[in-house]
C-alpha cells in the first residue's frame, strides 16, 4: 500500500482550511531557495495571469501595507501610496520580511502574517475564478478564489500596476 504524501501545513494553509475555503496546493522546485514568480508559474504550468506575488511596503507614516499583484507585473508605488493614503510608499528591505511577517522572501503569503496589514489585491484578480498566492513557504503555491481571499484578509481590489 502506497504511503499518502502528507499535505504541507503552513500558517496560511491552516487558516484557509480552518475557514473552509476551497483551495488547491501546487508545489514547485526551488533549488537555490528562490524563484521569480514568472518561473514559478512556468514550472507549475499555471497561467502567469493567475499567479500573484505578495509585496510588503512601508509608507511615509511608517505604517506597513501589503500589495498582491500578478507575478509578471510591476507595482506602481504612486498608485499604492494613493490607495493607502500615504505621501509616498516603498518596498521594505528583505531583512525586514521575516521579523515583520513571519515568512521568508519567496514564501510570503498574504494569509497568516504575524499581524494583519491593510492589503490591496490588483483588480485583475477579480476577473479570475481562482488565483495562486504563496502557500507560506518557498516551493508552495495555494490556489483559491480571489473573492474569498479578499474577504479572509480584508483586502480591496484596486489598480496597482504600472501600465505598458
Amino acid at each position: 500500500m502506497a504511503k499518502k504524501e502528507k499535505e504541507p501545513k503552513t500558517n496560511a494553509v491552516r487558516i484557509v482550511a480552518a475557514k473552509k475555503i476551497p483551495y488547491e496546493l501546487h508545489t514547485y522546485e526551488a533549488p537555490d531557495g528562490f524563484l521569480s514568480g514568472v518561473s514559478v508559474a512556468a514550472q507549475s504550468h499555471i497561467d502567469p495571469d493567475k499567479v500573484f506575488k505578495t509585496l510588503v511596503l512601508v509608507g511615509h507614516s511608517k505604517e506597513h501595507y501589503v500589495c498582491v499583484i500578478p507575478v509578471a507585473c510591476e507595482l506602481d508605488l504612486k498608485k499604492a501610496a494613493k490607495f493607502f493614503g500615504e505621501k509616498n510608499i516603498e518596498m521594505i528591505h528583505v531583512k525586514e520580511i521575516t521579523p515583520l511577517t513571519g515568512y521568508i522572501k519567496g514564501g510570503c503569503s498574504p494569509v497568516g502574517m504575524k499581524k494583519p496589514f491593510k492589503t490591496a489585491i490588483h483588480k485583475s484578480a477579480w476577473e479570475q475564478s481562482t488565483i495562486c498566492v504563496s502557500g507560506g513557504k518557498v516551493g508552495l503555491q495555494m490556489e483559491l478564489s480571489p473573492i474569498q481571499l479578499a474577504e479572509l484578509i480584508g483586502a480591496k481590489f484596486v489598480d496597482l500596476i504600472k501600465e505598458g
